[in-house]
């Protein structure tokens, strides 16, 4: 699943190509795609939108038009979104393999055409992904239950320690990649943070003092910002607008390195199972 710094850089990509144009039509090839409105109601109420701008909350791309909706987008596990003009077709979220560049396919399940006949298809292979049509007050209701963006002046040291205070018997990865504590961190930027700030993903709250926190802290800005300037991980489930994987692959220091040498003390790093997710981590470097 894409993470915070995939999805921010789908949507400065995006939002290069997107911004200003206008909807003529929407055709929906899978009903559930725009739940809870029906078809004809989607199709009703997005007709002649215009977009204003592409905004990020968290891992959900928020398409905003010039009136009072928006069009947000969750790409889960294998979404994807194309856009598309005569010869020219970028991607961004999950990679689309050569034989399925004939749009649309068996997996596109939203497409919308602008004015001057260029297309934006929203395609999903397992269907996990969703769209939602949205006002202003939907908006807050679809992202009031997620915690501050780790790029916001609300995730601030003090509040990374109260909440290692407030769950003292949860782990340092558990308490990064709850949604509703921390946004838009996963499996990758987890286990990345926890190694540049020396602490065990398995470790508990309790025992990590105010000090090892801010390193911490620090860290998850680190390697966010840095992945951002990077355009985001290669990995089997995401690229970038243009099509190309993202480029922070060659700075990870544990992620998908398990049996390889840690970069700062040669020690093979090791993987286990943690919290139902696959952890790397150096048995030297980490305590």
């Amino acid at each position: 699943m894409p993470e915070l710094p995939e999805v921010e850089t789908l949507r400065r990509e995006l939002s290069k190509v997107i911004k200003n144009k206008k909807i003529k039509s929407a055709e929906i090839l899978w009903a559930k795609t725009v739940n809870p409105l029906s078809e004809h109601e989607f199709q009703k109420k997005i007709k002649g939108q215009k977009i204003e701008k592409v905004e990020r909350q968290a891992k959900i791309l928020i398409v905003n038009f010039t009136g009072h909706l928006s069009l947000a987008f969750h790409l889960k596990m294998t979404g994807q979104l194309i856009f598309k003009h005569d010869k020219k077709m970028i991607v961004g979220g999950h990679p689309a393999p050569e034989d399925e560049k004939i749009l649309p396919n068996n997996h596109t399940r939203l497409i919308l055409t602008f004015s001057d006949n260029s297309k934006l298809y929203f395609n999903d292979m397992r269907k996990f992904g969703w769209v939602r049509l949205v006002d202003d007050e939907e908006v807050k209701l679809l992202i009031g239950h997620i915690g501050p963006d780790p790029l916001s002046k609300k995730f601030s040291i003090q509040y990374l320690i109260d909440l290692f205070k407030k769950y003292p018997k949860w782990t340092v990865k558990q308490i990064l990649m709850d949604q509703t504590l921390i946004a838009g961190i996963g499996n990758i930027y987890a286990d990345e943070a926890a190694f540049l700030s020396k602490l065990m993903p398995n470790r508990k709250a309790r025992t990590i003092k105010p000090a090892e926190i801010k390193k911490l802290h620090d860290s998850i800005i680190k390697v966010l910002k840095l992945s951002i300037q990077k355009k985001g991980t290669s990995s089997r489930n995401y690229r970038r607008t243009n099509g190309k994987p993202g480029g922070f692959a060659p700075f990870l220091n544990v992620y998908g390195r398990a049996g390889e040498p840690c970069k700062i003390c040669g020690i093979i790093l090791k993987k286990m199972r943690h919290n139902g997710r696959g952890t790397v981590y150096c048995p030297k470097c980490q305590r």
